[in-house]
């Protein structure tokens, strides 16, 4: 077991206090996260609690769920005016890499995370297979003049250590899940967070909240050490 009684979670770590989220599926009953608006207020509630500053909502568009930007704009504008709190919130989303994806690049109609300047997207693909054309995606990416933030890369299993050098030379930034450090993704997921950790390879940080409760049972686990604390302290605050 790599639980030892000595370590400390992520919430009395304190690494919550400024945080931002760059990664949640906080928007309400758009896919497969929060369902409806009750629990969104909850949500933004407990991290009004934990000292999370920003919050981006992320909500997954792919063919099987394939939301319209005019949706979850409209989406976003109602939980923006039901929500009253000090949170500042912003509208992204995270693309999977499939046919659908392409098609809204070539018409450039994509939610954009980060300064706008920036033009980053927030991207994924299956956890067990790569696209067929992975690279090729991401120079196509990179043609349009976006930047390509992939998300929860440590959660793939198809990827080794060649594939992450390959990504990081074509520009690729990493966005983790702070929760894959607790193991709630498994070991492997938690090895390659503390692997990118220690090599100062994750640009931002996000939580991938799609229930309040298993985001609480997460972050109350003891899993970090005081050498991973002052690590994702530091990563955290040059953010």
């Amino acid at each position: 077991m790599w639980l030892f009684h000595d370590k400390l979670t992520l919430e009395s770590i304190g690494v919550f206090e400024g945080f931002t989220d760059w990664h949640s599926h906080i928007l309400p009953g758009v896919d497969d996260g929060i369902p409806d608006m009750e629990n969104a207020l909850r949500v933004l509630e407990r991290y009004e609690q934990l000292g999370i500053r920003e919050v981006w909502l992320t909500p997954h568009v792919m063919e099987d769920i394939p939301n319209a930007t005019i949706d979850l704009q409209r989406r976003f504008k109602e939980l923006s005016s039901a929500y009253t709190g000090p949170l500042r919130l912003h509208l992204a989303a995270e693309y999977m890499l499939d046919n659908g994806f392409e098609e809204r690049l070539g018409n450039d109609d994509l939610l954009h995370i980060g300064p706008q300047e920036s033009r980053t997207l927030l991207v994924e693909t299956s956890y067990f297979s790569s696209p067929m054309d992975l690279y090729g995606i991401i120079g196509r990416i990179r043609e349009k003049g976006c930047q390509p933030l992939l998300a929860h890369p440590e959660r793939y299993i198809y990827m080794d250590n060649g594939d992450y050098e390959r990504l990081r030379e074509m520009g690729v930034r990493f966005q983790c899940n702070i929760t894959s450090l607790t193991g709630v993704y498994g070991e492997d997921a938690r090895r390659k967070f503390s692997t990118f950790l220690s090599k100062g390879w994750i640009h931002v940080f996000g939580s991938d909240v799609h229930r309040l409760d298993s985001f609480n049972e997460a972050i109350a686990r003891k899993c970090v050490g005081d050498r991973q604390k002052a690590l994702i302290i530091n990563a955290v605050n040059e953010i």
